[in-house]
């Protein structure tokens, strides 16, 4: 897969393709889907497949709300798009320049200009331009205009019980925050994962037998609601030394010893000595086990987490 970092790095002599274009956090069952449609198109019509995704997110450069958590940085973001097999995935760097830009001058120096789209494929809820005016009609009419197809997908997912709702970045990210990162996985096909250094933390589940692994997660990465997970530490998971590691987690302020600062701590119980600090490590979360619970002594706590490391094991099939 061709990886333009930047709109400007795409070559002026690319060929005409097909384009689905969109924020793609996640890469969700429905992001997947627009991006096997696009390939499909592609395939059938001789050209190339191109994913534009658009980092960050607009609404952390507009700053009219609080900006939505991240459910994947660039770099993981990448991977999963190239596991879809498109031809090419280029970045669009969201700023206040492409916010400003009109719906039309946004088609025509985006999708003409630098992509030569000949078909887009993009999903029913898709805005774009400035103060996000551009809807999927607008689109169409711009393609009568410039040239190109337009496949709009719709991606309601009925499998919900509760309510039919779209395959949508928020509903995942609703989940996660309430812990249940079992539905989530459903979503992304995938568990999510958060990923960052490792850091110095207390020390205190080394001195109880439990070292845990102090992930330092940006700001803005999507964290699941405190409590103890099953999991996974990946070990350099973008690089040539990636080891996989089941874990038991927590995420909180671990209560038992009155802590303030929210953390998420993995603990490797394959190999207790693993040696982490200072490594770049993934989490990822398969299972909710429990809540965060405040245990009146380290004893107490300690066999806790000897159980849930025994569920743990019996939930990875150890």
């Amino acid at each position: 897969m061709k990886f333009w970092s930047d709109q400007n790095e795409i070559p002026e002599d690319w060929p005409a393709s097909v384009v689905t274009i969109g924020v793609f956090d996640g890469v969700h069952l429905g992001h997947r889907e627009l991006m096997r449609v696009t390939r499909e198109i592609a395939q059938q019509q001789g050209l190339l497949s191109v994913v534009l995704t658009i980092w960050p997110n607009p609404a952390e450069v507009i700053k009219r709300a609080v900006p939505p958590k991240r459910l994947t940085n660039l770099e993981f973001r990448a991977e999963l798009i190239e596991s879809v097999g498109v031809d090419a995935l280029a970045v669009l760097n969201f700023d206040e320049d492409v916010a400003h830009l009109s719906p039309e001058k946004f088609v025509r120096q985006v999708l003409v200009d630098s992509l030569h789209a000949a078909h887009v494929v993009v999903g029913a809820n898709f805005r774009f331009g400035r103060k996000a005016l551009g809807d999927v009609n607008e689109l169409e009419r711009l393609g009568k205009r410039f040239g190109f197809e337009v496949t709009v997908i719709d991606l309601i997912d009925s499998n919900d019980r509760k309510r039919e709702i779209p395959t949508s970045s928020t509903y995942i990210r609703e989940l996660i925050e309430e812990g249940d990162v079992t539905s989530a996985a459903k979503y992304l096909a995938r568990p999510h994962r958060v990923e960052g250094p490792v850091v110095a933390g207390d020390a205190r589940g080394r001195e109880m037998g439990f070292p845990t692994a102090n992930i330092d997660y940006e700001e803005l990465a999507a964290i699941p609601n405190d409590g103890v997970y099953v999991g996974r530490i990946i070990v350099d998971p973008h690089g040539p030394g990636r080891e996989i590691h089941p874990a038991a987690i927590s995420v909180g302020t671990n209560p038992t010893f009155d802590g303030e600062e929210r953390r998420i701590e993995a603990f490797a119980f394959d190999d207790a000595e693993l040696d982490l600090y200072g490594k770049h490590c993934a989490i990822d979360f398969v299972e909710r086990l429990r809540d965060q619970e405040k245990y009146n002594t380290v004893e107490a706590l300690t066999a806790q987490v000897e159980l849930d490391v025994q569920r743990s094991r019996e939930i990875l099939g150890m």
